[in-house]
């Protein structure tokens, strides 16, 4: 079987290619990164703009990859959110246009699920596992039982993981995307230079609350002692607080694997997916609560948990397999919750 995946919810556009046997036969992504850095974050205008203008030959370029034509697929699946609207949009519509002239099966996938689904691409894993979701947009512990069964286990009470690594970094004069950047400058970096906060550490759910660490780091960096221009002072303030930020989510792990030991007693299994997953000091904290847990860790390659068609492609085989299909009427959604899935993907 042999899925086409698209992907245009933010500023990758994207196209994939791939099987049920879990080949990935091409994975095609053009990053909007230079056209979006002057501004220092995404634009959603420009964003949806260079997803119509490049989204056709994109397509043409995973298809010749694999070394396939539309009739050889078995279906087409997109992303349908949650996301930018206008990029989703495009993304949605040219999937439902291929699946329309070549009489496929279609599949709108929710973003979020494609990442969690992600590691069953990679590592072939079985249900139910522990999926810790982080991205720019979302942080939370979802139960994976199967495809369109999922249960939220806790969620940011405000920032998302991977937005107070913008935010901070955006603060500190680095560049633009913040987690790579700050990740890079916190090598140079001593992590006890400063005590920053750990929100909610200790406490008996597995929410997060990354707002008060970002309003730390602006204070710090206000603070007349503190100067910027001497290297060593951003590269310690990014190492404290990526220090901060991975140790809130290591704590807030090991409160939801609890939770789902208790909801599914067979599971052994932590999933990282989502862009601030291939940071590589989280997945070093991660792997040892999982190990005290006695989980076994699975995060997909760092190239596949940013956004990518691959992971769409994937879902769509997951939700073909299930019967979970959907139809050419389902309307995009800017915001869709996982805990909603049920009852709004059949469109």
């Amino acid at each position: 079987m042999l899925f086409l995946g698209i992907e245009t919810s933010c500023d990758e556009t994207a196209a994939a290619v791939v099987s049920d046997d879990r080949a990935i036969l091409s994975n095609v992504v053009l990053t909007q990164l230079e056209e979006h850095k002057p501004f220092g974050g995404v634009v959603p205008e420009i964003a949806a703009r260079s997803h119509l203008q490049n989204l056709p030959k994109i397509i043409k370029s995973a298809l010749a990859d694999a070394e396939l034509a539309f009739a050889d697929l078995d279906g087409v699946a997109a992303t349908a959110g949650p996301g930018l609207i206008g990029g989703v949009m495009v993304g949605l519509m040219a999937a439902k246009s291929i699946a329309l002239v070549h009489q496929l099966p279609f599949c709108a996938i929710n973003h979020m699920e494609a990442h969690a689904l992600t590691p069953r691409l990679t590592d072939d894993i079985d249900f139910p596992y522990l999926a810790l979701l982080v991205s720019g947009g979302h942080s939370q512990f979802v139960a994976v039982a199967g495809p369109n069964d999922h249960k939220i286990l806790g969620t940011t009470m405000d920032d998302a993981m991977g937005e107070a690594f913008d935010k901070s970094a955006k603060l500190l004069g680095l560049p633009y995307p913040g987690g790579p950047a700050i990740e890079t400058a916190a090598k140079a970096g001593d992590p006890t230079a400063y005590d920053l906060p750990r929100p909610l550490k200790g406490r008996a759910n597995c929410d997060f609350s990354f707002s008060g660490l970002k309003t730390a780091v602006r204070r710090l960096i206000e603070q007349p002692e503190t100067k910027l221009e001497k290297g060593s002072t951003v590269a310690n303030i990014a190492a404290a607080f990526q220090a901060a930020a991975t140790e809130i989510a290591a704590d807030r792990t090991q409160q939801a694997i609890d939770m789902f030991k208790h909801i599914y007693p067979e599971g052994n299994t932590l999933v990282a997916a989502g862009g601030v997953a291939s940071n590589g000091t989280l997945r070093h904290e991660l792997y040892k609560v999982a190990q005290a847990k006695k989980f076994v860790f699975v995060a997909p390659p760092a190239n596949l948990c940013t956004d990518n068609g691959a992971m769409v492609a994937w879902a769509g085989i997951e939700r073909f397999k299930v019967n979970a299909l959907s139809s050419l009427n389902f309307a995009p959604r800017p915001r869709w919750p996982l805990d909603e899935f049920k009852t709004a993907s059949q469109g």
